[in-house]
């Protein structure tokens, strides 16, 4: 079983892959095409893709039982003793407190001091 999805990607490479697989949703194909067109399929994707992003899984004979691909996407598959897992990147948000003003919030003073 070979699954991929497409994320702001040309019409015609979603064109291109109905040819060997079965478009379930926008940008959701799946199918169970050969090993060798599994590859020619991705290297078409990667080459194609423009600004958009792409994720390749398909099954295999390992512990998890699939593996994946992605292509410009920020999640990276790291294989972590075996397994491959998700890599999301790390955000440097800034606090949340920072932006909380200091002393009582309205609701608090109608529950505290009553309703005025």
């Amino acid at each position: 079983m070979t699954v991929i999805v497409l994320t702001n990607c040309p019409p015609g490479l979603r064109g291109f892959l109905t040819r060997w697989l079965l478009e379930i949703s926008a940008g959701v194909f799946i199918g169970n095409p050969s090993s060798r067109i599994r590859d020619v399929l991705w290297d078409e994707v990667q080459q194609y893709a423009g600004q958009g992003r792409a994720l390749l899984a398909h099954t295999t004979n390992n512990e998890q039982g699939f593996t994946f691909r992605t292509h410009d996407h920020t999640w990276h598959p790291t294989d972590h003793e075996g397994l491959t897992l998700i890599q999301r990147p790390r955000t440097t948000t800034s606090s949340s407190s920072s932006t909380v003003k200091p002393g009582w919030s309205a609701a608090s003073k109608r529950r505290r001091f009553g309703r005025r």
